[in-house]
Formats: C-alpha cells, structure tokens, sequence
C-alpha cells in the first residue's frame, strides 16, 4: 500500500542513498542539501512509502522570481514559502521500484498539494530522456537550460496550475 508524508530529518540517510543510486555522477544532492531541504521546506519534501519502505520521493522550494540555473537555490537559497512558483529539484525513485508507477504518484501528489497551496506554476529540470514523461504529465517545454549541473545538459519545463 502506498502512502505519501512529509520527510522527517530521521529521513535524509535513506533518501540520500535513493538519490545517490538512481542520479548519475555529481549530479546527487549531497546529503548536507537533504537536510537543508527538509528542514528548509518540509511542505515541499514528499516522501512515498510502500510496505512501510521509502521508495521514493520529491522535494522543491518556492520563489517569486525563478532562475532555472541557480545553483544557490538547490540549497534553498532565496526559497520564500510564500512565493507563488514552485522549483522542482528532485523526483527520485529507487532504481529496484522504477517501471511502478511511482514517478507519475509523487508527481501527481506534489502537484495536487501545491495547487491546495494556490501556486501559480511549476517549474522543472530534466534530461531529454524525460521530456516526454514529463510532457505526459502535463508540463510544458520551455528551452534547454543553461545550467550545466553535475556536467549534464538540462531542458527546462513548466506547468500552469
């Protein structure tokens, strides 16, 4: 059964080796980012359990002004909870539960919380891999990124809520 929460600290750990298993080379966040993003915006860090397990999750921060590109903001650099944009930062399956289903599920959870929250968009990275997931989701392409994070290259995309 699965079963959506917000990350505790007590969390990170397992959601790093998640993150570390399923991302290629530097482009993990560190644990130290883990932390700082569920301290930072427990609103925003959606953990999906099965069985009792995390096997995934989602995390984001808010901003009046988005800057795909920042790095500073993966720390929560310049996050106001307010703001009316969410930034998407991870959505992380671990590799043993992919094929499940459980992208779609914590995209849809994330999504659904936020439109309770009255944010006005969404915005996200992804490699072009993920376009077409991500486009079947109900996100808009926008342009290839600027940023060059972990040395990879990045398409930019949004959704309107």
């Amino acid at each position: 059964m699965s079963r959506f929460r917000n990350a505790r600290r007590s969390d990170a750990k397992r959601c790093f080796e998640i993150e570390t298993a399923a991302y290629e080379g530097d482009e993990a966040a560190t644990l130290e980012k883990i932390y700082k993003r569920i301290e930072g915006y427990p609103d925003g860090f959606i953990i999906l359990e099965e069985r009792g397990e995390i096997v995934g999750f989602t995390n984001c921060g808010c901003a009046h002004e988005v800057e795909m590109s920042d790095e500073e903001f993966k720390e929560l650099v310049g996050h106001d909870p307010d703001a009316p944009n969410v930034v998407i930062m991870s959505v992380v399956v671990d590799p043993e539960e992919q094929g499940r289903g459980h992208s779609r599920a914590l995209m849809d959870e994330l999504v659904g919380r936020m439109r309770r929250m009255d944010k006005a968009t969404i915005y996200l990275m992804c490699k072009e891999h993920h376009v077409p997931l991500y486009q079947k989701l109900g996100f808009d392409y926008m342009r290839p990124s600027a940023s060059d994070h972990g040395g990879m290259a990045w398409h930019e995309m949004s959704m309107k809520l």
